[in-house]
């Protein structure tokens, strides 16, 4: 018995927002000064840095949970299934339904019971919770999912990575240009075909990490304190990062008994491109390599980072050939590998 992807689907918003939408913003310093740069060299340097030219935002009338569950009903009919059949729906999320200018993240019931509601699956035995793992939550919550079905608990999984990032950014902070929002969906099932997870890897690092990523008050000073927004501290991320996720990748191949050459490509979480470029080239520093060309499919330029999304919306749209000159067949090895609030890492060996 192995355990693969049976079908996928992904919720792209079509509000595009590109850089020069930023042109306007009065952007701060922690201490609530002013930012002495210019908005148009803030949006270059944060271009060269980052690589997103553009992000994605939902419509105002629609929350996670509906995202969450148009990607949901693409890869249910994608896979062919009968959603009555599903024993878990996962979903990885940080923030629950935040509504357009809202304070409040909405967790009850949690967005998979919301999602599943949706669905209007009537089986009761079909188990419905959330995941909350910052970015690698997708991962985790797939690791689960082989888990549960390995142990003979389940035999069909809905796995979900959906977030709207653009509810709970602080406009007067540089960083918020990161974020984005999208879902993307994926069935994962029992299989007697070949391939599947051959290994995976995860950690948790919390005793110096686990406020690098936090929710902290905005950068002006005067708005309310009481409301929250998402912070980093992006440097300590991206040290963290180089570091600890190429031990995470390296383990992983180790385990999975694939030779590095059999890798075709590599699909990691997109929150910055120099970062993910520096990761991979200290991932194959530790096999003597250098990075293979077009190994690293990217979709950060126009999508920004979508936080849990981002993977799962990445394999989505290779899989469907919507990503130029980039695809994924039939027996090729992947390796996935994510890092976020926690802070959490994982990584994963795929045959398709």
């Amino acid at each position: 018995m192995n355990i693969k992807i049976t079908g996928s689907g992904s919720y792209i918003p079509t509000q595009v927002v590109p850089n020069t939408d930023f042109a306007n913003h009065v952007f701060l310093n922690e201490d609530g000064t002013l930012f002495p740069h210019s908005n148009e060299i803030v949006a270059k340097k944060f271009a060269e840095i980052t690589g997103i030219k553009e992000r994605r935002y939902i419509n105002d009338d629609l929350l996670t949970s509906d995202i969450a569950t148009i990607a949901a009903q693409e890869a249910i009919s994608n896979s062919k299934i009968d959603p009555e059949t599903l024993d878990y729906i996962i979903v990885a999320h940080n923030f629950g339904d935040v509504k357009k200018g809202a304070i409040q993240g909405d967790m009850i019931p949690s967005l998979a019971s919301k999602v599943k509601y949706n669905l209007r699956i009537k089986n009761p035995k079909c188990v419905a919770y959330d995941m909350l793992f910052g970015c690698p939550g997708w991962l985790e919550s797939f690791i689960q999912a082989q888990a549960f079905i390995k142990a003979g608990m389940a035999k069909k999984c809905l796995v979900i990575g959906a977030e709207a990032l653009s509810r709970v950014v602080d406009p007067h902070d540089r960083d918020s240009m990161i974020y984005s929002d999208g879902a993307g969906a994926t069935i994962i099932e029992a299989t007697e075909e070949k391939g599947g997870i051959l290994a995976h890897e995860s950690a948790s690092f919390t005793y110096d990490e686990a406020n690098y990523l936090f929710f902290g008050k905005s950068y002006n000073k005067t708005h309310n304190p009481d409301i929250r927004y998402i912070k980093m501290h992006g440097r300590k991320i991206y040290e963290f990062a180089l570091i600890e996720v190429p031990k995470a990748m390296a383990t992983c191949i180790e385990n999975s008994g694939v030779e590095i050459g059999q890798v075709k490509k590599i699909l990691i979480h997109q929150a910055n491109e120099k970062m993910d470029e520096a990761i991979l080239q200290r991932f194959y520093k530790l096999y003597k390599l250098s990075v293979p060309e077009g190994i690293m499919p990217m979709s950060i330029h126009r999508l920004g980072n979508s936080s849990v999304a981002t993977i799962p919306t990445l394999y989505d749209l290779l899989i469907k050939g919507e990503i130029e000159n980039q695809s994924l067949n039939k027996g090729d090895i992947v390796l996935f590998a994510s890092v976020g609030a926690g802070m959490n890492i994982n990584a994963m060996v795929y045959q398709i």
